[in-house]
C-alpha cells in the first residue's frame, strides 16, 4: 500500500482537468490568479507591483488580498538570457525558423493504436500512461513525439503532478533551459497549491541560476501561495538549504522566524534549529539591518556600523549586552512559536487523517471524504478568508473529481460576500468536471445571480454537446425560460428536441419527452387542447415503457376533460401483449402491474364495458400464470405471518386493515421516485416533482465508461447522483481516422490560478 501510494504521488495520478496554458515567457503573467483578478499582461522591460497588484473590479470583498507577490515568468526567462536559453532559430537572412510541427512525428504502429484508444475514450488513464511509455521507448531525441503525447496528457490531467516533471525533464535533455520554464509555469498555473511541483521548480532553479535574487524571488512566490500548508515543509526544507549553502545567516534566521508563526510540520525541529542558530553565531550575523538598529547592534546587514556608541539623540538604542539582547530575540520567537503550536493542535487530527493530499484517479475512501468535509466546517469558522480559500483549493486537488467539494466551495464563496470567487471556482469546476451535476448547479447559480444568458448557455451545452438529450437539462432550461416569462422559448426548448429525437431510427427519449412536454403544456402553459394532441402522439410510439405508461395514464386522469379510454386501452395492449424477439421487452411483472393501474383507472372513470374488456385481458394474461409469479403472494403471506408474530409478542390485536393472502394484489400508483440526491443548498434545490413521474432516472441515458479504476465513484457516505459516469470524448476527437490529427499547443482552457494572499510575515516586525 505504501509502495502504491508512493509511486502515485510522484507519478501515477491523474485528473480530468483542462489543459493547461502554453506561455509566451517574454510576456507571460503567472502570477494572474483563479479569483478572478486580471493584472494586465507583464511585457518585456514592464515593471511588477509587488505590493499590491492589479486588482479585480470591486466585485468580490477581498481584492486586494490576493495579488501578485514575487517574480514572473518574464523575469525567470530575461535573467538567464536568450543565448543559454536557446532562443529561436534564425534563417540565412534573419528570419526567425518556424518551430517543426506535431504532424512531423512518425508514429509506431503500437503509438498509432494507442492513440485510436485515447483519442475515442480521452479519460482512459491506464492507456494514456501506455502510450507515454510507448512514446518515450521509441522517441529517444525526438522532442516533438514527447511534447505530443505530454501536451495531450496533460490538457486531460493537469494535477498530475510527476508528469510535469517528467515533461520538464525530457525538455531540459532535449531542449533547452526556456522550454523547462515554459512547462513549469503551466504546471504552477495548473496546480497552483501543490507543493511538490513548487519544491520541483525550485530544484531547478537553484541548479540553473547563480543569482542567489533569482532563487530567493522563486522560493517566495512558491512559499505564497503553499507555504502555510501544513505538509509544506519540503519546500520549506529546500529553502533552508539554499540559504545555509550560501551562509546568509540572517537571511535564514528570518526563514525560521516566518515559519513560526504557521503551523507547520515539524515545527519544534524548526524552533530548535532557530535556537542552535542563534547560539552558534553572533547576534548581528543572524540580525537584518532593521533589526539590529532595534537591538541596538551592529549588524552584517547594516550599512552604518554602530561601534557600541551611544546615540545621544536616542539613549534606548544604546548598545546592550548580547546575552540580554538574545534572550529577547528567542523569546519574541518562542510566542509566535507557542501560538503556532496551539493552533495545530486544533488541526493536526485533521491533518493527519488526509492519507492522499495529490490527486489520482481513484476513489478516496469514506472516512477521507467525511474528514474533508470536517475540516472545512472548521475552517469556515475562521474570520480569515486567505485560510479558507488555501484550504478549499487543498481540497479540490484530491477530492477534483466529487462535485459536492466544488458546489460547497462556490457556496462558501458566495456566502462570504465573493461571487467573483465563487464565479471564478465554479468555472474551474465546469472544466474539470463533464458530469451533468455539476452543470445544472452551474446554469441554476447563474440564474440566480443574475447570469440568464450565462445559465442558457450552460443548459445547451450540456443537453447538445456534453450529454446530447440529456432529459433534466431540457426540462429544467425549458423552466427557467418559463420563469422569465418566455413561454414561446420555454415551448421551442422542448420542440426542438423532440424534432432532433424524431429523426433517429428508434429513440428511447422521445416518448418520455412526449410526457414531460405534455405536461408542462397542461400545467405550466395551460394550453389543455396542445397537451392531449402531445399526448396523442405516443400511439405511434413502439417502445412505450412501463414508467412512460404509468405518466400517461396519471397525466390522463387529471386532464379535466373527456378520459380517452381507448387510447390508453390501445397503449396498454400494445405493451402487455408485445413479445420482444431480441429479449428486451418488459418483464411479465412489470406488464401485470401497468395492467393493475389501468384497472383502477377505468374504476374511476370507465364504464361496464370497458371494465369488463380489461379484466378479461388481465385475467387471461395474468391469473392464469399465477404459478410463476409467487413472490407476489409470498411476500403478502410473510407481511401477514410477520404482522401476527409482531402482535403474539406485545399482546396486541390485529387492526382491521390488511393484506388478504387471498386476495389479488391491489393496484396501487407507482411511488414517486426520489429526485437526484444533489448537495446544493437551500437556494439551488431542485424544482418540485410531479407525483408518480415527474421525476425520472435519467442514468439511462448516459453512455458507460470504458473499464478503468472507479474513476470519481461515490462512496456511500456521499450518495452518488443520479447519473452514471461517463466518457467524454471531444466531438471531434471522436470522429478523428485511427491515427489522430496532431494535438494543437495547449490553451487556456480553464481560468488561471489565483495569486497568493500575503502571509502575516510581510510587513511584521519580531522585535
Amino acid at each position: 500500500m505504501e509502495q502504491d501510494q508512493s509511486v502515485a504521488a510522484g507519478v501515477d495520478s491523474g485528473s480530468a482537468e483542462p489543459g493547461a496554458m502554453a506561455f509566451d515567457l517574454t510576456t507571460a503573467n503567472p502570477d494572474a490568479n483563479a479569483y478572478g483578478h486580471n493584472p494586465p499582461a507583464v511585457t518585456a522591460g514592464s515593471a511588477v507591483d509587488h505590493d499590491g497588484g492589479a486588482q479585480a473590479p470591486d466585485v468580490s470583498a477581498y481584492p486586494a488580498e490576493h495579488a501578485a507577490l514575487n517574480g514572473t515568468a518574464g523575469e525567470m526567462a530575461n535573467d538567464q538570457g536568450d543565448a543559454e536559453n536557446g532562443g529561436a532559430a534564425i534563417n540565412e537572412m534573419g528570419e526567425p525558423v518556424p518551430e517543426p510541427s506535431y504532424e512531423e512525428a512518425v508514429l509506431s504502429a503500437e503509438e498509432a493504436r494507442l492513440w485510436s484508444v485515447v483519442t475515442a475514450n480521452s479519460l482512459d488513464f491506464n492507456s494514456w500512461i501506455a502510450l507515454i511509455e510507448e512514446t518515450e521507448k521509441n522517441a529517444e531525441s525526438n522532442i516533438l513525439k514527447i511534447r505530443k503525447v505530454y501536451d495531450a496528457f496533460l490538457a486531460e490531467f493537469p494535477l498530475c503532478f510527476g508528469y510535469w516533471k517528467k515533461y520538464a525533464d525530457h525538455e531540459g535533455r532535449l531542449d533547452g533551459v526556456s522550454k523547462v520554464i515554459e512547462v513549469y509555469e503551466r504546471a504552477i498555473l495548473a496546480v497552483t497549491y501543490s507543493v511538490e511541483i513548487w519544491y520541483n521548480y525550485c530544484q531547478f532553479a537553484i541548479s540553473t541560476y547563480e543569482d542567489p535574487d533569482i532563487i530567493r524571488r522563486l522560493f517566495e512566490r512558491g512559499l505564497a501561495y503553499v507555504g502555510t500548508d501544513y505538509r509544506s515543509n519540503v519546500l520549506w526544507d529546500e529553502y533552508i538549504k539554499y540559504e545555509e549553502s550560501l551562509q546568509a545567516w540572517s537571511h535564514l534566521a528570518v526563514i525560521y522566524t516566518r515559519l513560526l508563526e504557521h503551523p507547520i510540520q515539524q515545527l519544534d525541529r524548526y524552533f530548535n534549529c532557530l535556537k542552535e542558530l542563534a547560539s552558534t553565531r553572533a547576534l548581528s550575523d543572524i540580525l537584518t539591518a532593521e533589526e539590529a538598529s532595534v537591538y541596538g547592534v551592529a549588524s552584517e546587514n547594516s550599512n552604518q556600523a554602530l561601534d557600541g556608541e551611544a546615540h545621544p539623540d536616542d539613549p534606548d538604542k544604546s548598545s546592550k549586552p548580547e546575552a540580554e539582547n538574545l534572550a529577547k530575540y528567542i523569546s519574541m520567537r518562542e510566542e509566535m512559536y507557542k501560538k503556532a503550536k496551539e493552533y495545530e493542535s486544533k488541526i493536526i487530527g485533521f491533518e493527519l487523517a488526509i492519507r492522499r493530499p495529490y490527486f489520482h484517479v481513484k476513489p478516496l475512501d469514506n472516512p477521507e471524504l467525511e474528514n474533508w468535509h470536517n475540516y472545512l466546517d472548521f475552517i469556515e469558522k475562521e474570520e480569515d478568508i486567505n485560510k479558507v480559500i488555501k484550504l478549499y483549493e487543498r481540497c479540490v486537488i484530491a477530492c477534483a473529481n466529487y462535485s459536492e467539494f466544488w458546489i460547497r466551495y462556490v457556496q462558501c464563496m458566495e456566502d462570504k460576500g465573493s461571487l467573483e470567487l465563487a464565479n471564478n471556482a465554479l468555472a474551474r469546476a465546469t472544466h474539470v468536471f463533464v458530469k451533468p451535476e455539476i452543470h445544472l448547479f452551474s446554469a441554476r447559480f447563474k440564474e440566480l445571480n443574475g447570469d440568464v444568458s450565462g445559465a442558457r448557455a450552460e443548459y445547451q451545452h450540456l443537453y447538445s454537446v456534453l450529454c446530447p438529450g440529456f432529459l433534466e437539462a431540457i426540462v429544467k432550461h425549458s423552466n427557467m425560460e418559463h420563469r422569465l416569462g418566455d413561454k414561446e422559448s420555454a415551448c421551442s426548448v422542448y420542440e426542438k428536441a423532440i424534432a432532433a429525437e424524431r429523426e433517429k431510427e428508434q429513440s428511447q427519449l422521445l416518448p418520455t419527452l412526449l410526457i414531460q412536454y405534455s405536461r408542462f403544456l397542461f400545467l405550466a402553459i395551460r394550453d389543455l387542447e396542445k397537451a392531449r394532441e402531445t399526448l396523442t402522439e405516443l400511439h405511434e410510439q413502439l417502445n412505450i415503457t412501463k414508467p412512460v405508461l404509468e405518466a400517461v395514464i396519471h397525466l390522463e386522469s387529471i386532464l379535466p376533460c373527456e378520459k380517452r379510454i381507448d387510447l390508453l386501452d390501445s397503449l396498454v395492449e400494445k405493451f402487455v401483449t408485445h413479445e420482444s424477439s431480441h429479449g428486451e421487452g418488459s418483464s411479465l411483472v412489470d406488464k401485470e402491474e401497468i395492467s393493475s393501474i389501468f384497472l383502477e383507472f377505468l374504476d374511476l372513470f370507465g364504464d361496464a364495458k370497458s371494465i369488463k374488456k380489461s379484466l378479461t385481458r388481465h385475467t387471461t394474461l395474468f391469473s392464469c400464470k399465477r404459478s410463476i409469479l409467487p413472490s407476489k403472494k409470498r411476500k403478502a403471506d410473510d407481511a401477514i405471518v410477520s404482522d401476527r408474530d409482531k402482535l403474539a409478542k406485545t399482546g396486541g390485536t390485529r387492526p382491521v386493515t390488511g393484506t388478504d393472502p387471498n386476495a389479488s394484489n391491489p393496484p396501487v400508483w407507482p411511488a414517486t421516485s426520489e429526485a437526484s440526491g444533489q448537495p446544493w443548498g437551500a437556494a439551488y434545490a431542485p424544482q418540485a416533482t410531479y407525483p408518480a413521474y415527474g421525476t425520472y432516472d435519467y442514468s439511462h441515458q448516459m453512455p458507460q465508461p470504458a473499464a478503468q479504476a472507479a474513476y470519481g465513484a461515490y462512496p456511500p457516505t456521499y450518495p452518488a447522483q443520479g447519473y452514471t459516469q461517463q466518457s467524454y470524448a471531444q466531438p471531434a476527437a471522436m470522429a478523428a481516422a485511427p491515427v489522430p490529427a496532431a494535438a494543437p499547443a495547449p490553451t487556456a482552457a480553464y481560468p488561471q490560478q489565483p495569486a497568493a494572499a500575503p502571509q502575516p510575515y510581510y510587513g511584521t516586525t519580531y522585535y
